[in-house]
């Protein structure tokens, strides 16, 4: 029995544990566990460091942990590979952090006005950044996301095989393969090594008239914008196969939104909309499509719709709530847990503050930083940015093989002097040893691209 009181263990009092004890009718805590083995027991102390009893010395020492901690905010980053550094708005910060949206769960409409009001108008606006006619509440991510889009093109075609790209992230692929197994098959295509796109020759021959769906990645993981996605959109349709093409949002202010390719369902991730990295997300994503009983059936996620009430005011609830595992437990097509509620109204908020112009405006900059970059790293000795043709929009590969170093090398180079670098494309994709993934955003200054290829320079020198 403990002699000790600990005050973050509940009941670690004596008088307290024998009170327990006595209405349960036992005499010790060791007789609770007798039907343990002995020799699977642990018969000595756990090494742990002693406990701190005032909260002010639990703080303190956990704040010294954090201080160990450099952040982007410290930082020059040029590392995205699907977590990017956008400026989050005050403004994102200010309603999110409200008490009736930090601490709602998952209410019913008579009492959670605000919430599904904020849901609905954020499902709104993406669909017409998207240029579709329904998305979703966000669900856990970009990568689930895609699993669940892929699912229900399986469903709508009535078919059990997808073609997936090789020029994918490796993060999502791993989640895609985890959620259609083991009664989906996926088929990969390869992309082309020049370019960096998918390769439409090595799609054609791995496309049949057995696959549900054809998924792209635009811009792909090596950042480059899949110019022929409206002709990959062709192929597929032509085999009866869905395409489901995952994009990413902050895109679309300057790139043509997946509908106008050809699209069937888009997903992606809203995580570059107003979301702070947090050690790789702050993510949810999102699943849009037309507006088509056979598309809106086969979502699993909630809808939040819109409609008059008797006191003729605007309510807000779920849509086709029978569809969802939440109604049909027994017999659900496809089930989901807990969604990403608050980092919909995190976005909702950022695309109402920054407004179809703002979005435009976002874009630019980017683009800008992305070819400013490039021109700065052009000089750079043992820096080739040839790797692949393809028109890229906020990441570019460079390679670095020329200069004797590997990208871990020149990571920790960087970070020595307060940069932190591209992604290694090496581990995921052995082909492009010596190959890093470098990512710009709105946030990427002048001073942070000259600092790059100053440090460059000594580096590879």
């Amino acid at each position: 029995m403990s002699k000790k009181m600990f005050p973050y263990i509940p009941n670690s009092e004596e008088k307290v544990q024998q009170e327990m004890l006595d209405y349960i009718g036992v005499k010790s805590i060791e007789d609770l566990i007798s039907d343990i083995p002995e020799d699977m027991r642990m018969k000595h102390k756990m090494e742990l460091p002693e406990p701190f009893c005032d909260e002010a010395g639990l703080a303190r020492h956990v704040n010294g942990i954090l201080g160990k901690n450099r952040t982007a905010k410290e930082l020059i980053c040029f590392l995205g590979a699907g977590c990017y550094n956008r400026y989050v708005p005050a403004l994102v910060d200010e309603v999110v952090n409200r008490s009736e949206f930090l601490t709602a769960y998952a209410g019913e409409p008579y009492e959670d006005h605000g919430r599904f009001h904020a849901m609905f108008e954020y499902q709104s606006m993406m669909a017409e950044l998207l240029d579709m006619d329904v998305c979703n509440v966000p669900n856990y991510d970009g990568s689930q996301a895609v699993g669940t889009a892929l699912r229900m093109a399986c469903r709508i075609t009535h078919r059990d095989e997808v073609v997936i790209p090789g020029n994918i992230n490796p993060d999502t692929l791993r989640a895609v393969k985890t959620y259609l197994q083991p009664d989906v098959k996926i088929t990969f295509t390869d992309y082309n090594p020049k370019t960096g796109r998918i390769c439409l020759d090595c799609l054609k021959k791995n496309l049949t008239d057995k696959a549900a769906a054809v998924l792209v990645m635009n811009p792909n993981f090596f950042g480059i914008i899949e110019e022929r996605a409206q002709d990959i959109a062709d192929m597929a349709h032509e085999k009866g196969a869905l395409l489901v093409a995952y994009v990413e949002p902050s895109t679309l202010g300057v790139l043509t939104p997946p509908s106008q390719y050809g699209a069937d369902i888009a997903c992606g991730d809203i995580q570059a909309l107003g979301l702070h990295m947090n050690y790789g997300g702050g993510v949810a994503g999102f699943i849009a499509t037309k507006d088509e009983p056979k598309f809106v059936d086969e979502y699993p996620s909630r809808l939040f719709g819109i409609a008059p009430t008797d006191e003729k005011e605007w309510g807000f609830g779920d849509v086709l709530w029978e569809r969802t595992s939440f109604a049909n437990r027994d017999h659900a097509k496809e089930f989901v847990g807990t969604h990403a509620a608050l980092w919909g109204i995190a976005a909702g908020v950022y695309l109402a503050s920054m407004g179809p112009q703002g979005m435009k405006e976002l874009g630019e900059a980017v683009l800008q930083r992305q070819v400013c970059l490039r021109k700065n790293l052009a000089g750079v000795k043992g820096v080739s940015l040839d790797r692949f043709s393809g028109t890229p929009f906020q990441e570019f590969v460079v390679d670095f093989s020329a200069s004797g170093k590997s990208v871990k090398e020149i990571n920790k180079a960087l970070l020595e002097r307060g940069i932190l670098g591209g992604y290694d494309l090496g581990a995921a994709f052995p082909e492009l040893e010596g190959c890093a993934l470098l990512a710009v955003t709105e946030q990427t200054s002048a001073d942070d691209i000259k600092a790059l290829a100053a440090a460059l320079g000594e580096i590879l020198a």
